[in-house]
């Protein structure tokens, strides 16, 4: 399948179409993804429904090399990790896919980039290679055509001052941001911004601070900014896609990219609307990795399709990965 068809899905019938074609094509040339279905007895003639499509756990990707492609490798996006752990690993053959479902999600929710002073407060993974959240903030940060737009690591005088000015000059901002450094930006400064401004936190405190509940880190943001709503992204290393809440902490996914709730004793079955269990991914940019990932994260979907996040997993591996512990 073209990555034309993928970023062109219109409504839930294209969805479907072009997501059983993936699993097609991922099960006839992904060889662990076609193992791990083999040994949970689901042949791909079964294969009639998206409710039917089994999810790959997300740590695969720790233990793996999961493409669907013979296509030699552009980039590997690394996840973080603490010193001598397993790291994920995601092997991308066609960073132009990359490029363009984060360039059309990005229009998709926020309109065009060039509107925006784009400031990425990254430390953590900027500290780091590999990042698939740095490598999407720089190509946005270029896209935006704004000299002030750009990395702040150290430099946070620099940035508050920036920030000062743009407010000054009514400008757009959009400041992208790993939790705890959003939280020391407020905690050290005061930084007033306008409601033309966008605070958008990717999550984590990376060992740097004590977790937060969203409640509370948003309240604790929107104070410290002076802003009515903290918007948040929801990605990982092994997407190709993101999605995006603008307010209380409910994501939407673009039109290539669909969340489900699993039973948390049970991976093979899916939960209905306002039930909380393990969120299931289908990320259709995926198509040259694997596009059925079950993740580590807890959450529900609410009616209008919106969903949200509750937490995570206390154990450390999703049921069924014993299935290829051989």
């Amino acid at each position: 399948m073209h990555a034309d068809t993928i970023f062109s899905i219109q409504n839930d019938t294209d969805f479907e179409r072009s997501a059983l074609h993936v699993f097609n094509h991922q099960y006839s040339h992904n060889i662990t993804y076609q193992r791990f279905c083999n040994l949970l007895g689901v042949a791909r003639t079964s294969i009639n429904h998206i409710d039917d499509i089994p999810y790959l756990p997300i740590q695969f990707f720790k233990q793996e090399k999961i493409v669907s492609t013979s296509t030699s490798i552009q980039k590997i996006f690394t996840s973080s990790g603490t010193t001598g752990s397993v790291t994920s690993k995601h092997y991308v053959s066609d960073l132009a896919v990359y490029e363009r479902s984060f360039r059309k999600a990005f229009q998709y929710f926020y309109g065009d980039v060039t509107d925006y002073i784009v400031l990425a407060l990254l430390p953590s993974y900027l500290e780091r290679d590999g990042s698939s959240l740095v490598y999407m903030a720089e190509k946005l940060i270029r896209d935006s055509n704004h000299p002030q737009s750009g990395f702040y690591l150290h430099d946070t005088k620099k940035l508050v001052e920036t920030l000062r000015q743009l407010v000054a000059e009514d400008k757009k901002i959009l400041l992208l941001g790993v939790s705890f450094a959003l939280l020391d930006l407020v905690e050290g400064y005061n930084v007033q911004l306008n409601e033309a401004s966008i605070i958008m936190e990717t999550g984590g405190m990376k060992g740097r601070r004590k977790e937060m509940i969203r409640e509370e880190l948003h309240k604790v943001l929107k104070n410290g900014f002076g802003v009515s709503q903290i918007h948040s992204e929801y990605g990982m290393t092994e997407l190709l896609s993101q999605a995006y809440s603008k307010n209380n902490g409910l994501f939407y996914c673009p039109p290539w990219m669909k969340i489900s709730i699993r039973n948390p004793e049970d991976a093979l079955t899916q939960l209905g609307v306002n039930k909380t269990g393990g969120i299931n991914v289908i990320d259709l940019a995926n198509i040259n990795s694997c596009s059925f990932i079950a993740t580590q994260d807890l959450g529900k979907i609410h009616v209008d399709g919106s969903f949200e996040i509750i937490g995570r997993f206390d154990h450390s591996d999703i049921r069924g990965c014993n299935l290829m512990a051989l």
